[in-house]
């Protein structure tokens, strides 16, 4: 069986120097590697035939006997590295708080621990009848969030 650090470190070694990251790497304990990566330009069908077949060429599958898939994350499918977070800056997101509340809006900015959504809410002022939509900026913590995703 491979290990699933032999395999995260192959991916990255190998995407290195591309447009190309990992997001994922999974082993089944029956030797099922699920391989997800990600560009900010998308991931074409090529672009996964190609590291299938270095992989294929790295890790000998009579040996090892594994079934790979190699993947794109996706469109609608949760972020869960802090480079995606990077390469959708300025786009719509949705975001489920660890609270329960989803919040729609602008990611903002990605940081090393925390990131920032622009939401436009209804405020309402002291002294007015009615609320007025107003843009309003929330911090998460990476940790306090269940998922973020880019919206559609």
């Amino acid at each position: 069986m491979i290990d699933k650090k032999d395999i995260e470190e192959f991916v990255e070694k190998t995407l290195a120097g591309t447009d190309l990251f990992p997001v994922g790497v999974t082993v089944t304990p029956d030797n099922v590697i699920d391989v997800t990566i990600e560009s900010a330009r998308g991931v074409t069908i090529d672009d996964c035939v190609e590291l299938t077949h270095k992989f294929e060429a790295e890790f000998d599958r009579d040996k090892d006997d594994y079934e790979l898939t190699v993947g794109s994350a996706g469109l609608t499918a949760p972020f869960t590295v802090r480079r995606q977070y990077e390469i959708h800056l300025g786009d719509p997101v949705e975001v489920l708080a660890a609270d329960g509340k989803k919040y729609r809006g602008t990611l903002e900015s990605a940081g090393e621990d925390s990131f920032t959504v622009t939401v436009a809410e209804k405020v309402r002022k002291e002294g007015e009848k009615r609320p007025k939509m107003e843009d309003v900026t929330y911090t998460f913590p990476y940790s306090e969030v269940k998922y973020t995703k880019y919206l559609l």
